[in-house]
């Protein structure tokens, strides 16, 4: 295990080349997690483990060749958006990952008994807790250069619009997935965020659940009785939920 007490190198350039103002606005918006990580260290539901919020800066950036830099995912959503998921939640699938329960062939070289101790397994689950993804661009200084603007704006997320019916996919969501997901699909308690993920990817686990590829069944419950057209109403609700 390894700690750094410093920023990410991107943070670090962009620290030496901005103004004072300018890099005060952006501290508050890259920093929160890791300064809200910092203040809470303890997990007394796991004697002898203290989080280590530099060594999960540091993992983070392992992950961010696929989920992206912030967590926000990539690929057009074939890797998911990580980035404020529940801890409970990433912590278990990264034991499913590890165990094999949960098949993942970009995974294996990541999760694994050899090169993922608990530590780690806990650090940058906590981590990826706590970052937060802005839904818009704050208000900027009108003479904060394009790079400066750039950096800010790839932190902004927002999933695309997906074209379908809306209204019927809000009712079916009310009726098979609020109970555990929450209102308008922000999550519960240990169970993920629909609103705000990647809809490829929401839709290839859909697949997955139904088809037995992933085994739980609480899901198939909810999920086998639905017919194609019923999943691309739940998705296309699901797509604008957090707008």
């Amino acid at each position: 295990m390894s700690t750094r007490n410093h920023l990410a190198p991107w943070k670090s350039n962009f620290i030496e080349r901005s103004g004072a103002a300018v890099f005060l606005a952006l501290l508050v918006l890259v920093t929160q997690p890791l300064c809200s990580a910092l203040a809470q260290t303890a997990h007394n539901d796991r004697p002898g483990y203290e989080y280590d919020p530099y060594n999960g800066e540091e993992i983070m950036e392992l992950c961010a060749g696929c989920h992206g830099e912030f967590g926000q995912g990539g690929a057009d959503g074939e890797y998911p958006r990580l980035a404020g998921l529940p801890e409970d939640y990433l912590i278990s699938q990264m034991r499913a990952f590890i165990s094999r329960e949960r098949e993942s062939i970009p995974m294996i070289p990541y999760a694994n008994e050899r090169d993922t101790p608990e530590q780690d397994l806990l650090d940058i689950s906590i981590f990826l807790s706590r970052l937060k993804l802005m839904k818009r661009m704050p208000k900027i200084p009108e003479d904060m250069d394009s790079y400066e603007k750039l950096l800010i704006a790839s932190q902004v997320f927002n999933v695309p619009r997906l074209e379908g019916d809306h209204v019927g996919g809000e009712k079916l969501y009310k009726h098979q997935c609020q109970k555990c997901h929450g209102e308008a699909g922000v999550g519960r308690g240990s169970t993920p965020l629909l609103a705000g993920q990647y809809t490829v990817y929401l839709r290839q686990q859909i697949e997955f659940f139904r088809g037995g590829v992933r085994e739980n069944q609480k899901m198939d419950k909810y999920l086998l009785p639905l017919s194609n057209e019923d999943v691309e109403k739940l998705l296309a609700y699901l797509s604008i939920a957090d707008d």
